[in-house]
């Protein structure tokens, strides 16, 4: 069957807050219903706990260190293959709804002269993707202007729709009422009050409708990538799912304060940081919690909008439903707060794959997963052959068939933060500022470069990640397993891009034919034909004898 694939990614939604992974207040019937339907996958972590660096090696499916776009704004270096040019060359369309996060190379695309303007140059400065409608969706301006600086497509719509200002994303959509006043989402304590726009002119509703417009038109296959920037911050909603939840449903910290007592130093740097610090505090977790999950009710609904219109025009049959998220939330867990460790908060994600020609409904897969597993999985999908000297992640489709393939003994994430302020105050270079993860069934475990000690995590005894015992001196032998697994993993091919192993394979033998005979002593050792263009008489001589 030619199918089709819905690959909807939402923006810093945590693996736990739905609710068919037990999350005991947020309903989310519309997940829940592609989860009834088809594998949800209980231990899938991205490559890195940031946006672009995640995206960019769910885009590309390689580790972050291979493509080497290892935080927001690092430019995706030219060239870089992604899910689009691999799709696109097994007949599948890929086209682009919503964010990315991706900053194109610029300085090489002028470097080969690449316009912008071309088909391959906007597919380069777009992640490879075909752009129905690109908004990364974090319109925020300060003194020095805009975050982003790219047009905003949903600013556009809020001014066609009456809401005045240079920046309705900013004054309306993200902005509640205090008296005659704005009262911004960027205030933690204003996250309690609903956002200053109606509900179907709020981001969400808006996405959907553009992905709507897009499968009406849509002739397969294709790929489309819906990317809703929410429930990403700011943490403000529109009535009425400001107010669905209040402090009653906010669940108690995953935390311990142990966790603080003699802490490793990389741990302790992040802990004390100013985002760590506002989650620290009760009051701002039961105000912004609830409008997390606002937002993520928000979603739900609209993820409902999107199944049923997909059922009404008939396109249910041969599309596969993909629903993932770039990084999750730690709202305070671990004392820390947005993303950037290695906690199940923040580098696990939610991950639910439906295939119509599949039947594997209802089921859960516990198998260690990667976000770079999604373009293999894709590539499969439309019909073609992993090309795995690029693409380093594995097909989940044996999975969703209810096989149980051979597969990764452990899991690995990175994470560069030479941008953060965490850097200064741990004293190294920014080419040290860099963390590992190497996950496996029991042991999570994670290094840091800078001469620090290592966290290891006892999963089986300690699943909520409260005790480190990297310095305890009791487990040697699993920090020794896991140094030995990051030093294998650290050594893999990943820039051997333009060859394949079959292609090198097919090059060995090959080139007796083609006169490269260097191994001989009196030509006896291969046949005349391999000789015959070095045989005959001489024709002209131009040496003395």
């Amino acid at each position: 069957m030619q199918k089709n694939i819905l690959f909807v990614m939402y923006d810093q939604l945590r693996f736990d807050y739905l609710s068919c992974a037990g999350h005991p207040h947020l309903h989310t019937p519309n997940f829940d219903r592609v989860a009834a339907k088809g594998v949800r996958f209980t231990r899938a972590y991205v490559q890195s706990p940031v946006c672009g660096a995640s995206r960019m090696s769910t885009y590309t499916g390689r580790y972050v260190s291979s493509h080497g776009a290892q935080w927001n704004g690092f430019p995706l270096r030219i060239g870089e293959m992604t899910m689009g040019d691999h799709l696109r060359a097994l007949g599948m369309e890929c086209w682009l709804i919503g964010k990315t996060h991706m900053k194109v190379d610029a300085e090489g695309m002028a470097r080969l002269g690449l316009s912008p303007d071309s088909v391959i140059g906007a597919r380069q400065a777009e992640c490879g993707f075909d752009v129905w409608c690109r908004d990364d969706g974090l319109w925020a301006w300060g003194p020095d202007g805009f975050y982003d600086t790219k047009r905003s497509p949903y600013n556009a719509y809020l001014k066609s729709r009456g809401y005045d200002g240079e920046n309705p994303w900013a004054d309306y959509a993200n902005a509640g009422v205090e008296g005659d006043e704005m009262a911004t989402g960027w205030i933690a304590a204003n996250a309690r009050k609903p956002a200053n726009i109606r509900e179907e002119d709020s981001e969400t509703p808006w996405l959907t409708r553009q992905a709507m417009a897009f499968l009406d038109q849509a002739k397969g296959p294709w790929c489309a990538h819906v990317s809703y920037i929410k429930p990403h911050w700011p943490y403000i909603v529109p009535a009425p799912y400001h107010a669905m939840f209040g402090p009653q449903h906010v669940l108690p910290a995953v935390r311990d304060a142990g966790e603080l007592e003699d802490p490793n130093p990389v741990y302790a740097a992040f802990a004390e940081s100013d985002f760590a610090k506002l989650y620290q505090k009760d009051e701002a977790r039961e105000a912004v919690i609830p409008a997390y999950m606002g937002l993520i009710k928000q979603c739900d609904d609209q993820l409902g909008a999107l199944l049923d219109h997909l059922a009404a025009t008939g396109r249910d049959k041969d599309t596969v439903v993909v629903l993932t998220s770039d990084h999750g939330d730690y709202l305070g867990d671990h004392w820390l707060g947005e993303k950037d460790m290695f906690h199940d908060s923040s580098v696990k994600v939610p991950l639910i794959i439906y295939d119509p020609s599949e039947c594997t409904g209802g089921t859960t897969c516990d198998a260690l997963v990667e976000s770079i597993d999604l373009a293999a999985t894709f590539v499969e999908m439309a019909g073609g052959t992993v090309p795995d000297h690029i693409i380093e992640g594995r097909s989940l489709v044996p999975f969703l068939r209810g096989e149980t393939p051979d597969w990764r003994d452990y899991a690995v994430s990175e994470y560069d933060y030479s941008c953060q302020p965490m850097r200064a105050k741990l004293g190294v270079s920014p080419r040290d500022a860099r963390m590992f993860m190497v996950v496996d069934q029991r042991w999570k475990f994670i290094h840091a470069e800078g001469g620090f000690p290592p966290m290891l995590f006892d999963l089986a005894h300690d699943p909520q990640e409260l005790r480190d015992v990297g310095r305890s001196g009791l487990h040697d032998d699993v920090l020794a397993l896991m140094y030995d697994r990051l030093g294998v993993w650290g050594r893999r091919m990943s820039q051997r891009v333009t060859m394949s192993d079959g292609d090198i394979m097919a090059r060995q033998g090959g080139s007796e034919g083609v006169g490269v005979l260097h191994w001989l002593w009196d030509g006896s050792e291969v046949s005349e034909d391999a000789l015959a263009r070095y045989r005959g008489p001489v024709r002209q001589r131009h040496v003395d004898d």
